[in-house]
């Protein structure tokens, strides 16, 4: 199914940032955003994810249907690696977490707490956790933040595994992460026009 996003306009702190948005992210497919900070990227995936309500238009396709990762890494201290794989897979339903800590390079820390994770090894097991939700499309904002260059070509390899299986992903990143199966989408022609106050509109 293609998650389609329709006439889409988007609020932050109630002022809309982008406006007009239309695009179609396809199985086996992905979408990466592009603009500069502040352009409306962040806002445009919790939107999409429905983490936020849209200003106008439509999400179609993402019902049920998404794993979304952000700047936290969804993961609790107190608890080990295993854990926490273990906690999400019993959330989603799916119950299996070795493949994700196999593509993720965790096995070798599967028993240590979360809390005692490097930076760089808790965003592993963040992007570990869109594994075992079982879900196919991934909403993914600055995923390979804190990541080194062997860890990005992990996260690579298991996007391109993701849209092997028939998975779809829409991003925001400035890492060429190398997907031939990946479109860019520059956010910077759909910024929302600044609303003009009627005290505004007097010296027009």
């Amino acid at each position: 199914m293609d998650l389609t996003v329709r006439n889409l306009a988007v609020a932050r702190g109630g002022i809309p940032v982008l406006a007009g948005v239309q695009f179609t992210v396809s199985p086996g497919r992905a979408l990466v955003l592009r603009g500069p900070n502040g352009s409306g990227k962040t806002t445009l995936l919790r939107t999409v994810a429905g983490l936020q309500p849209p200003f106008e238009g439509s999400v179609t396709g993402a019902e049920d249907r998404i794993a979304y990762a952000a700047h936290a890494d969804g993961i609790k201290s107190m608890l080990s690696v295993t854990e926490n794989l273990s906690f999400w897979a019993r959330v989603f339903g799916t119950g299996e977490i070795a493949p994700a800590l196999a593509a993720f390079d965790l096995d070798a820390l599967r028993d240590r707490l979360a809390g005692n994770l490097s930076a760089g090894q808790k965003r592993r097991l963040g992007l570990a956790r869109l594994m075992v939700t079982g879900r196919p499309v991934w909403v993914l904002d600055e995923p390979t933040v804190s990541l080194d260059a062997a860890s990005v070509a992990l996260f690579a390899e298991a996007v391109r595994a993701h849209l092997a299986q028939g998975g779809s992903a829409l991003m925001a990143t400035h890492i060429d992460l190398g997907l031939t199966e990946a479109e860019p989408f520059d956010v910077t022609p759909f910024r929302a026009r600044p609303q003009l106050s009627h005290a505004d509109e007097a010296f027009l």
